[in-house]
């Protein structure tokens, strides 16, 4: 098996690693790599459907490798493997819009890549692999080929979602919340560590519900069972910590719902955690929280984002809110907007509302119009941007850690690969390190250190 493949990889990072397990297996089987998608005889396209802009860019992507391949700009024979959430959830609908698609192939069939790509090599491939429910769950043992930098790398922690938030349709492509064990987590930190990774960032729909799920499982066998003392993001961040060596431990999308005491103590307490949380709290209104279903009411979250302040020194926020769910009226919108301006979060992405099909929310009556939804977004969007620029100024003059990415550009506590800003530092700064750098100037996310590079408006 030498045929040359690439890949194109959308979506999350949740999405990524199931490219970097892709890749893995075709590494393994024995199949060239190709940087280029023209030059691969193999295009594997791992797509998202999380909501309608995902879906149309993964259509696009697909249509557009097509349209190469008939004009010549990509070998007559390529084959094009679509993966992903968009195959697991459309595949059966799409399998006749989309001829351009050899084989539609679902996220648990990623163990099985080399096999279908051969048989799509060989003419014998079916044109849909998936399943009606996913199950699989990737661990230590799972053959992975890493994307990203040398220096940082992600680990996902649980797969699914046992949340039935009324906007999304993750639980049904993903299937249910199910957690990896904390030793085989352990033992995949401690390799990346020794092989020079100096940020493992943790993923999952939900980090914060990780290893509840076995909570349950053990309280219907035993109803006596204390579930507090079963594996949870508390414990596993604390044995983290203790892993030898200098790097950072980042967690993403952590659901409000599933904070504690004990894991805001672990948050202050733990050296390498980064004093950074992605905090997706979608709306302050309880009208439109209840409507969401996401377990939480306004009261709860403002005392959540205070005790984060007020005990994790130097925490910084990330969180996401969505604009014009059915029924929000221009009191919902001003309530989120003063929240937003009294709560000044360091990080804050506003997204309007997508009517996702087969969610809850999009069955829902009272729906708002495109045009309103667009311009209460734009609005928040502003106000955040106005936000982002007083805490960069407040930052000037400030000595802060960063971890360089490339020659010039760095990252802080407060900046997640891919997602956040980036710190513009001295160019002679090693990559892949450390550094201790003094911030001069900011432009809204973007700050400049000593020695960092004039930037270039042109």
């Amino acid at each position: 098996m030498s045929s040359p493949f690439a890949l194109i990889s959308l979506g999350c990072s949740k999405n990524l690693v199931d490219s970097e397990i892709i890749v893995g297996h075709m590494l393994a089987a024995g199949f060239g790599p190709k940087v280029e998608p023209e030059a691969a005889e193999l295009l594997f396209i791992n797509t998202c459907a999380f909501i309608d802009p995902a879906k149309q860019e993964a259509i696009d992507t697909i249509i557009a490798a097509g349209r190469a391949r008939d004009a010549g700009d990509s070998p007559a024979s390529q084959k094009i493997i679509v993966a992903g959430c968009l195959s697991q959830r459309y595949a059966k609908d799409l399998v006749g819009i989309l001829p351009e698609v050899d084989v539609f192939m679902g996220i648990d069939r990623a163990l099985d890549v080399a096999t279908i790509a051969q048989a799509c090599l060989d003419g014998t491939a079916e044109r849909i692999y998936t399943t009606d429910v996913s199950t699989y769950m990737p661990d230590f043992s799972t053959t992975r080929f890493r994307l990203t930098h040398k220096h940082f790398a992600y680990i996902k922690v649980a797969e699914g979602c046992n949340h039935a938030c009324a906007y999304c349709v993750i639980p049904r492509i993903r299937g249910r919340h199910r957690s990896r064990s904390q030793r085989n987590i352990i033992k995949e930190a401690r390799m990346m560590v020794e092989q020079g990774v100096k940020e493992i960032n943790l993923i999952a729909q939900d980090t914060t519900y990780y290893g509840m799920d076995k909570w349950e499982t053990r309280a219907k066998k035993d109803s006596g069972v204390d579930s507090s003392r079963g594996e949870s993001l508390s414990t596993l961040l604390r044995e983290l910590n203790e892993i030898e060596g200098e790097f950072w431990i980042r967690v993403l999308y952590t659901h409000p719902a599933h904070w504690s005491d004990e894991l805001i103590d672990t948050f202050a307490q733990c050296d390498k955690v980064v004093k950074y949380v992605d905090l997706p709290l979608q709306h302050i209104s309880d009208d439109i929280l209840s409507s969401m279903r996401r377990m939480t009411d306004g009261a709860y979250i403002r005392k959540l984002v205070t005790d984060l302040r007020e005990r994790v020194p130097g925490m910084g926020l990330r969180t996401t809110f969505i604009s014009g769910l059915p029924a929000e009226t221009e009191e919902h919108h001003a309530e989120l907007r003063d929240f937003m301006e009294e709560a000044r979060f360091e990080r804050a992405g506003v997204f309007p509302f997508s009517k996702e099909e087969g969610s809850l929310a999009a069955k829902m009556g009272n729906q708002i119009h495109h045009a309103t939804k667009k311009r209460r977004a734009n609005e928040l969007t502003m106000l955040q941007s106005n936000i982002a620029d007083e805490i960069g100024q407040e930052m000037v003059g400030q000595t802060i850690r960063v971890l360089v990415d490339e020659p010039g550009l760095a990252r802080g506590m407060w900046d997640a690969p891919d997602v956040d800003g980036s710190i513009h530092v001295d160019p002679i700064l090693p990559v892949g390190e450390f550094a201790d750098v003094t911030i001069v100037d900011s432009i809204a996310y973007e700050l400049f250190a000593e020695g960092a590079q004039e930037p270039d408006f042109s």
